[in-house]
C-alpha cells in the first residue's frame, strides 16, 4: 500500500489585485458560455440553423444596358440606362426601389445626417461657407430626365434624398421580369475637395483630369428575404448593398483617354494603337508586368490634348457594380496569374506621379492577392483584376482604385511604399468581400471591412514576413478595447453610428477571426471553417448569423461565448495573474526543512526586460516555421527594393532587473518510476482574475534558468463555472524563474503589467515617448533614406 503524499507549499502574492474585482453578491456564473439563442433570427427555409442557404433561398436579379458620354470640358457625365430586373422573390412587387448615390453630394438632396459642431477658436472660409450654402443648391447631384418602359410610357417615380421609387404599372409577380428605361445626368465633383469615392481630381503642373467613375449610375436596391428592401440613406460612411446581374457599357470620352473598367473589353481593335494591341498580345502569356500604354505615350498625350473621342465597349456578367476610371494620364500594363488552370488578367494604371512605385509593385501585387484570397476563401471566378491609383481608397467588381505616389525625383518613403502595398491587396481583396460574398455594407460594415482586412492580414503576412501589419494581430487591438466605454460600440452596430468606425468595423473584427485561427480553433479547423462560409455565400447575400453559424457548423466548436463577448459586447481581455502557489517535489526520503522555512538560500535570477517592445507575433513565427509556405518576395526577388535591404541597425537592451525566488522540497517514499517521474518536478498552483469582462482562453509562458520555456494552453471555456476567478495547476519539470501571461500577445490583453509573476514594471507609453521624443512645435523636413543615399 503507497503512502500518502504529504504536500506543504508557500505562497507568493503578488499584490492584493483579487480585491480590485468587485465583489459578486450572487453567482460567479454569468451568461458569458450561454447559446445566443433568440439574439440571432430563427433559421427558416431560406436560411437553416446551419449557417447555409436553405432549400428554398432565393434572391432578385437587375441587368444593365448602360450608355454614358463624359464631358471633360463641362466636368458632366450624360448616360441612360435600360434595365432588366427578374423577381424571384416569392412576393408581388408593386414598387422597385433605387439608389441615387450622387446625391450625397448634393446641399439639398443629401441624406441630411447630421453631426454636431462647435465653435473653435479659429474657423476657416470654407467652413463659414458651408454653413451658408447648407441650404442653397450647389447644382450637384443627380438630375432624372425622364423613366419609362419598355413601350416607351413615362413612370411614376418619386425621388427621397438618395432614393427613388418607380411605380410598376401592374404589379410584378414572382417569375415574372420587368424592362424599363432610365435617362439621367450630372456634374461630376472634385473627388479631392469633397472627398468622394468618385469624381475628378485636377493636375495643375499638365492641366489633365483624372476620372473615377463610382457610384455614377442610378442602381437597384437589394430585395431580399430577410428585410424586404435594403433602402436606408446613404449617407457616405455605410457603402452599398446591391443585386447581381450582367452589364454591357458604352462609355464616350476624350479620343487620348484610356478607360479601366469593370469587366472585359469587347473593342480594343477600335481603342487601341496597333502596337498597343501587339503589347496587349504579349501581355497574354508574360511572366512580367508588360506595358500596354507607356510611359512616353501617357506624356506625350498629357501635352497634346485630343479634342476627339471614342468609345470603349465593356461587358461584365454576374457582377453586383460596374466602375471605372478615365484619363489620358495613364500608363497601363498587365500580366496573367492562373487560377485553378485559369487565366486572370492582372492590370494596373496610374499616371507618371505614381511610375516609380507602381511599375514595381502593383500589378504583382494584384497577382499575390487574387492567389492569397483564392487560397483562403473560393477561386477567383473573374477573367481581372485590376488597381488604379487615383490617390484614393475604394472597391468595386474587378477594380479598384488606390494610392501610392513617389517624390518628384522618385524616390519614397517605407511608409508610403507599405501603404500602397496594403491598400492594394485590401481594395482587390473586397473583390472576394463583399464583391462575390455579398454582405450589405449599409447595415453591416463589419461584414465586409472585417472580414476582408482579416484576409488582407493573412495576404500581407504570405507577401513578406517582415511586413509591418497594422491590423490583425491581437496586441494590436489593446489600445482601442481600453478606452472608456462611452467610446466603445459593439461590433454589431449599424454602420451609421460607429464613433472609431476603423478599429470597430476593420480592425477589431479582423483581429477576431485572426485570434480564433491561432488561438482558439486552430488553423486547419478555422481555415475549412471560412472557406466553407465562403463556398456556401459565394454569390449571394449572408447575414452575421450565417457567418456565426457555419463557422460552429463546420468545426463543432461552440462558439457562441466568443460571438457573444467579442461582436455583441465591448468588455476587454484583461486577465491578471493574482496568486501564485509553487511546489517542488523530492521523492528521496522525508522533508528537508530549512531555517528559513524554504528549504534552501534564496535563488537570484535575472530577466532580461526589453525597453521597446521588440515584437514578432506568432503568425509571422507560424508561417516561417510551415516548410509549405514561400513568401512572395522570397520567390520574386525583384520586389526587394531599398528598404527590403535598408539596414536599419540593431539597438541594444540593457536593462535587468533582479528577482529572488524562494524554493521549497519536500518528500515520501515512492517508487523508482516515481524516481524517474518526479523528480525535481514542479507544482505551480495559480490563480489568475478576469478583470477586464471578456473571457479569453489562458496562455502561461513557465520561463527556466536556462532560456528553456513551457506554454500551457487552456481554452476559454475554464471561465464557464466562474467567470471571475479560476485557478489551475501546472506541473514542470524545471523551476520557472518567472511566469508570464499570453506571452506572444493573442488575446488582446489591454493591461499587460499584470500578466507577470514576479511582477515586472513594464515602461510606459509616456515613458517610451520622452526616450524618443522630437520638436514638434519647428518641425524639420527631414529627406527619406533613399534621397540621403543618393545625395
Amino acid at each position: 500500500m503507497r503512502e500518502l503524499l504529504i504536500i506543504c507549499f508557500a505562497t507568493f502574492v503578488l499584490n492584493a489585485q483579487s480585491q480590485n474585482i468587485q465583489n459578486n453578491p450572487g453567482s460567479n456564473h454569468g451568461n458569458k458560455f450561454e447559446q445566443l439563442g433568440t439574439i440571432l433570427p430563427t433559421p427558416n427555409e431560406y436560411r437553416t440553423a446551419s449557417g447555409a442557404p436553405g432549400p428554398k433561398y432565393w434572391q432578385q436579379r437587375c441587368d444593365y444596358n448602360i450608355k454614358c458620354v463624359l464631358d471633360e470640358k463641362k466636368l458632366k457625365l450624360t448616360g441612360n440606362e435600360t434595365l432588366t430586373y427578374y423577381n424571384n422573390s416569392p412576393d408581388v412587387l408593386t414598387y422597385l426601389w433605387l439608389q441615387l448615390d450622387e446625391n450625397e453630394h448634393s446641399t439639398l438632396r443629401n441624406a441630411n445626417y447630421q453631426n454636431s459642431s462647435q465653435i473653435s477658436r479659429q474657423i476657416s472660409v470654407q467652413q463659414l461657407d458651408a454653413i451658408t450654402n447648407a441650404k442653397t443648391d450647389n447644382g450637384y447631384g443627380v438630375n432624372i430626365i425622364k423613366i419609362t418602359n419598355a413601350a416607351g410610357k413615362n413612370l411614376q417615380y418619386t425621388i427621397n434624398k438618395t432614393m427613388m421609387r418607380v411605380e410598376l404599372p401592374t404589379p410584378l409577380k414572382p417569375g415574372q421580369q420587368f424592362i424599363f428605361n432610365i435617362e439621367w445626368n450630372y456634374n461630376i465633383t472634385d473627388r479631392v475637395i469633397m472627398n468622394g469615392r468618385g469624381g475628378y481630381e485636377y493636375f495643375p503642373e499638365d492641366g489633365n483630369y483624372l476620372f473615377t467613375m463610382t457610384q455614377w449610375y442610378p442602381r437597384l436596391c437589394v430585395y431580399s428575404d430577410f428585410q424586404g428592401w435594403q433602402n436606408h440613406q446613404f449617407t457616405g460612411t455605410g457603402e452599398f448593398a446591391l443585386t447581381f446581374g450582367n452589364f454591357k457599357v458604352q462609355m464616350t470620352v476624350p479620343a487620348d483617354h484610356v478607360v479601366m473598367a469593370t469587366g472585359e473589353c469587347q473593342n480594343y481593335t477600335q481603342v487601341l494603337t496597333h502596337a498597343q494591341q501587339q503589347r496587349w498580345a504579349l501581355a497574354q502569356t508574360s511572366k512580367e508586368p508588360i506595358e500596354i500604354v507607356t510611359l512616353e505615350e501617357a506624356k506625350k498625350r498629357e501635352v497634346e490634348k485630343s479634342t476627339a473621342t471614342k468609345t470603349w465597349v465593356f461587358n461584365a456578367n454576374n457582377v453586383r457594380d460596374f466602375a471605372w476610371g478615365s484619363s489620358r494620364k495613364f500608363i497601363w500594363d498587365a500580366m496573367p496569374t492562373y487560377i485553378e488552370g485559369k487565366k486572370v488578367m492582372c492590370m494596373s494604371a496610374y499616371g507618371k506621379e505614381a511610375y516609380g512605385l507602381y511599375r514595381k509593385f502593383s500589378t504583382k501585387i494584384v497577382a499575390h492577392t487574387i492567389r492569397s484570397y483564392s487560397k483562403f476563401s473560393i477561386p477567383y471566378p473573374y477573367p481581372v483584376a485590376q488597381s488604379i491609383e487615383a490617390s484614393n481608397g475604394m472597391e468595386y467588381p474587378m477594380i479598384c482604385f488606390n494610392y501610392g505616389r513617389t517624390e518628384k525625383d522618385g524616390t519614397y518613403t517605407e511608409t508610403v511604399k507599405n501603404g500602397m502595398i496594403g491598400v492594394i491587396i485590401h481594395e482587390v481583396g473586397h473583390n472576394f468581400f463583399p464583391m462575390i460574398v455579398n454582405s450589405d455594407e449599409r447595415q453591416w460594415t463589419w461584414m465586409d471591412e472585417g472580414l476582408n482586412t482579416f484576409v488582407e492580414y493573412l495576404t500581407e503576412e504570405l507577401y513578406d514576413n517582415k511586413f509591418p501589419t497594422r491590423r490583425g494581430p491581437a496586441w494590436t487591438i489593446a489600445d482601442y478595447m481600453k478606452l472608456p466605454k462611452d467610446q466603445l460600440e459593439p461590433i454589431m452596430t449599424n454602420s451609421e453610428n460607429i464613433v472609431q468606425f476603423g478599429p470597430n468595423a476593420y480592425a477589431k473584427p479582423a483581429t477576431g477571426l485572426n485570434i480564433l485561427r491561432e488561438t482558439i480553433m486552430g488553423r486547419e479547423l478555422f481555415d475549412y471553417a471560412f472557406k466553407e462560409y465562403a463556398r456556401r455565400w459565394a454569390f449571394k447575400h449572408p447575414t452575421p448569423a450565417d457567418l456565426f453559424r457555419t463557422l460552429e457548423d463546420a468545426s463543432a466548436e461552440d462558439l457562441d461565448w466568443f460571438w457573444r463577448g467579442w461582436f455583441f459586447g465591448t468588455d476587454p481581455c484583461d486577465i491578471a495573474i493574482d496568486t501564485v502557489k509553487h511546489v517542488v517535489v523530492d521523492v528521496e526520503s522525508k522533508p528537508i526543512v530549512g531555517s528559513n522555512g524554504a528549504g534552501r538560500p534564496p535563488i537570484t535570477r535575472s530577466i532580461d526586460k526589453p525597453l521597446t517592445p521588440a515584437f514578432d507575433d506568432i503568425s509571422k513565427i507560424r508561417n516561417r516555421e510551415d516548410k509549405k509556405i514561400t513568401f512572395l518576395t522570397d520567390a520574386d526577388t525583384s520586389l526587394r527594393d531599398f528598404y527590403w535591404k535598408y539596414d536599419r541597425g540593431i539597438v541594444p537592451y540593457d536593462s535587468t532587473i533582479k528577482i529572488t525566488i524562494p524554493s521549497m522540497a519536500f518528500g515520501e517514499p515512492a517508487t523508482a518510476g516515481d524516481k524517474a517521474k518526479y523528480t525535481n518536478a514542479h507544482l505551480y498552483e495559480v490563480t489568475f482574475l478576469n478583470k477586464g469582462g471578456l473571457v479569453m482562453p489562458i496562455i502561461v509562458r513557465f520561463n527556466f534558468e536556462d532560456g528553456t520555456y513551457q506554454d500551457e494552453r487552456i481554452p476559454a471555456q475554464i471561465w464557464r463555472k466562474n467567470e471571475h476567478k479560476v485557478t489551475k495547476v501546472f506541473l514542470t519539470q524545471k523551476n520557472a524563474i518567472s511566469i508570464k501571461l499570453d506571452p506572444m500577445r493573442e488575446t488582446a490583453d489591454i493591461d499587460e503589467s499584470n500578466n507577470n509573476w514576479p511582477k515586472v514594471d513594464i515602461p510606459t507609453k509616456f515613458q517610451l515617448f520622452k526616450a524618443g521624443s522630437v520638436n514638434r512645435r519647428n518641425p524639420v523636413t527631414i529627406p527619406n533614406p533613399m534621397q540621403k543615399l543618393s545625395n
